[in-house]
């Protein structure tokens, strides 16, 4: 039931007071009217009551609070003030007058809505929400209070208390009659709040365990650096040590310069900083390099010449090179020209070839001619750029590429640098290495090589780069086009006796631990494990047939012989049956079958070209033997050379209407290339007029329509296997005369060499002479 009440007002800036609060209150005019306009209309014994007003921005109020003065003094600061008890709700009417100064108003009285069981579950969960906010803050005797409340409308204004609702809020709970609602809004805010608690909790955990971390590093950083003052030792790897090392260190300037920016961002880094550790890094790699240092070469033109031949049999196109450059620096040096550093003054060779013929340990021996450092870099199987050009800083793990360590590791700047199995290069997503690899090798460019990882210019101009390689087509012609390219062909017979004499046996000798009073070899010997135990371009296997000999020998003597000679008598207790004879005379015996010359990875090789004809209506030319799409070109050259020459090869034109299978043996081997072109037009002749091909005759050469014959390449890897082969006749293009300038004077005084234009001339003198007239193709 409502009434009406007129009170004095006492309005309350920014505050908003709840029925069921008790609040201190200064009492300045305004308020001191209000207080003694209630006190004056207040009969004697009843209380003195006024009506508190929130006042919040310009907004009137529409509700307010009836509130008993309790007491009246003075508060702690020496203001006066007044405690007062708000009690009830009220909605605020118009203004009337009465006693004092203070402005009156009529108040209508607001009854609480009836509690319904709603009510009881919302006033429940509000009050478990309240109870877990005090909890936080360990509010342990205000939850007894709130727990021992059981009216729903009390319940909800205790919110007036809560720091965490805006006086806004308060004054929408204050003119919010309904229980209901006001339950409703405030355990939507309360849990706000306690999500907002939790987060900020979480936060400030997590703040501290840093500190806490952080202070306890401090802390054992500090005591650290006392024990170690305490005995006697510097702080290792401090910023102050980096700038003194980088100023005593023989740097050229722009790399001193870039190194004390590095010492200065040390400085201003936190030791905690990952950025500390990439910089420590990086400045140890710069002194690391001898960035001043070189060695002082050998001029004496002479002596390096008779360095490199004791060391390697042959390879004379090499050595000259060798000394060439070694003669050269030498005539600048007398004359005082730039020797060291600048534009163009390194080299760089590419030594290409067959395996085993030594052009790994030929890096060494030009090393220790010139007198020089040597390093060796394996590039077989690398895929990814950085490996060349080195990872920038900021990846994890980043490292300068393989030139810079090759150069660190060497400790000085005119190193001789060997880029191993440079044709074996990959590339991949990460990058192609060759293209990494232009820079470097271009003497008109590495005297500004910059690597990713040290983004300092490096001078690589005196370096000496060899570079190896065994099939100069998988190099990448920018690359190729940048080197020197030296071709190491093979050995002859005569070369590997003197290798395996000179150089082979001796090392070999002190593996097995032997030496020339129990063991001893004569070069009939040496020559018979070179040509039927062996047939390769170099002497690896050579090596190892040497090897497998002494083992025996040591096992002979363990068993109380004395002293073993090998000959070629017993040779073949040592090693076994030959692996290698001749067959050429088997495979040419019947028509269709002829010798040409190839060129592989493993060096020069004869390959054997059958052919046969087939029966049945069906015509057409079947190749197998695993042949790329070169060579099966020529197989089809060659088939319609003879069709539009078969009158003047004296070949039957019905003879070539049946269908052919053209094969080359080892079919599990790729073959590709021209160079078998006048070989095919030979065996299908043979097959056509049923005259064999001469076993001692091989052939090579590409072919065209008319019948010409053109240049290859590999001549002098050729004629060696043809040689190694037992053969004594070989077919050239005349075009490629000029490369047997190249080919040692043994061989050719083994081989009769015939440089040839017209295919038609070598299918005359190829084929054996006719026994029968009339030969036709057997079907």
């Amino acid at each position: 039931m409502t009434a009406t009440l007129r009170l004095p007002v006492l309005s309350l800036t920014d505050t908003v007071v709840l029925p069921g609060m008790v609040v201190p209150v200064e009492l300045d005019e305004q308020a001191q009217a209000a207080v003694d306009s209630a006190v004056s209309a207040a009969a004697e014994g009843e209380p003195k009551k006024l009506l508190l007003a929130p006042r919040l921005g310009d907004r009137y109020p529409t509700f307010g609070a009836v509130a008993t003065i309790e007491k009246l003094g003075r508060l702690p600061g020496g203001a006066p003030g007044a405690v007062l008890r708000a009690e009830s709700r009220v909605r605020i009417g118009t203004g009337v007058t009465g006693p004092g100064s203070a402005l009156w108003v009529e108040a209508e009285t607001v009854d609480d809505t009836a509690t319904t069981e709603q009510t009881g579950k919302l006033a429940a969960e509000y009050k478990a929400l309240v109870i877990a906010s005090l909890q936080k803050r360990n509010a342990w005797q205000i939850i007894d209070t709130v727990e021992s409340i059981t009216d729903p409308s009390q319940l909800a204004d205790t919110s007036g208390w809560a720091s965490y609702f805006t006086a806004e809020q308060k004054r929408q709970l204050l003119e919010t009659p309904d229980v209901d609602a006001r339950l409703t809004v405030l355990i939507e805010w309360t849990r706000d709040h306690l999500a907002e608690v939790e987060v900020a909790d979480k936060i400030g955990e997590q703040v501290r365990e840093g500190m806490e971390k952080s202070q306890r590093e401090f802390l054992l950083r500090q005591q650290l650096a006392a024990i170690r003052k305490e005995l006697g030792e510097n702080e290792p790897d401090g910023s102050e040590d980096y700038r003194q090392k980088v100023e005593e260190a023989d740097l050229p300037e722009k790399v001193r310069e870039a190194a004390l920016r590095e010492v200065g961002k040390l400085e201003r880094a936190s030791d905690q900083s990952p950025e500390s550790g990439w910089i420590r890094t990086w400045l140890d790699t710069v002194l690391e390099l001898s960035w001043t240092t070189t060695t002082q070469d050998n001029v004496d033109v002479t002596a390096a010449r008779e360095q490199l031949d004791a060391d390697h049999h042959g390879l004379d196109d090499v050595k000259d090179r060798i000394v060439e450059y070694l003669a050269v620096r030498s005539r600048r040096a007398a004359r005082g020209l730039q020797v060291i550093g600048g534009r163009g003054s390194g080299a760089v060779l590419a030594l290409a070839g067959p395996p085993g013929v030594g052009k790994t340990s030929l890096g060494e021996s030009v090393a220790k001619a010139l007198g020089r450092k040597f390093v060796r870099v394996a590039l077989g199987g690398v895929r990814d750029e950085a490996e060349i050009r080195g990872h920038r800083r900021t990846y994890v793990g980043a490292l300068p590429g393989r030139i810079v360590r090759a150069i660190s590791e060497a400790g000085s700047m005119n190193p001789v640098v060997l880029l191993d199995e440079v044709d074996k290069l990959g590339s991949d997503f990460r990058g192609d290495p060759a293209a990494a690899l232009l820079e470097v090798l271009d003497p008109a460019q590495n005297h500004t090589f910059r690597d990713h990882y040290l983004e300092i210019d490096l001078d690589l101009s005196d370096v000496l780069f060899l570079a190896t390689a065994n099939v100069i087509e998988n190099i990448p012609g920018p690359l190729l086009d940048r080197m020197e390219l030296v071709q190491l062909d093979g050995y002859t017979e005569n070369d590997k006796v003197a290798i395996a004499r000179t150089h082979l046996w001796g090392r070999q000798l002190e593996k097995a631990a032997l030496d020339d009073a129990e063991v001893g070899i004569d070069d009939e010997s040496l020559r018979l494990i070179a040509t039927e135990y062996t047939r390769e371009a170099g002497v690896r296997q050579l090596e190892r047939a040497l090897a497998k000999v002494l083992r025996k020998v040591a096992t002979k003597l363990g068993t109380g012989s004395d002293r073993i000679d090998v000959t070629p008598a017993n040779l073949k207790d040592f090693l076994g049956r030959p692996r290698f004879t001749s067959d050429a005379a088997e495979r040419t015996a019947v028509p269709g079958v002829a010798t040409g010359l190839a060129v592989t990875g493993l060096g020069g090789d004869v390959l054997y070209i059958e052919a046969t004809a087939l029966p049945g209506e069906k015509k057409g030319l079947q190749l197998t033997g695993q042949l790329g799409d070169v060579m099966k070109e020529s197989a089809q050259i060659a088939q319609s050379y003879l069709r539009s020459h078969a009158v003047q090869l004296g070949i039957d034109p019905d003879d070539l209407e049946k269908t052919v299978h053209l094969h080359v043996p080892a079919g599990a081997v790729p073959k590709d290339g021209p160079s078998a072109g006048v070989t095919m037009v030979t065996a299908l002749a043979s097959l056509a007029t049923g005259r064999n091909v001469r076993s001692d005759v091989a052939m090579t050469g590409e072919v065209t329509l008319n019948g010409r014959v053109l240049p290859i390449g590999g001549v002098k890897q050729k004629l060696l296997a043809a040689q190694r082969a037992g053969m004594k006749i070989v077919f050239i293009p005349r075009r490629n005369e000029p490369d047997l300038d190249d080919v040692p004077a043994e061989i050719l005084a083994e081989l009769d060499v015939r440089p040839m234009t017209d295919v038609a001339e070598i299918v005359a003198q190829a084929l054996e002479p006719a026994t029968t007239t009339g030969a036709e193709i057997a079907a």
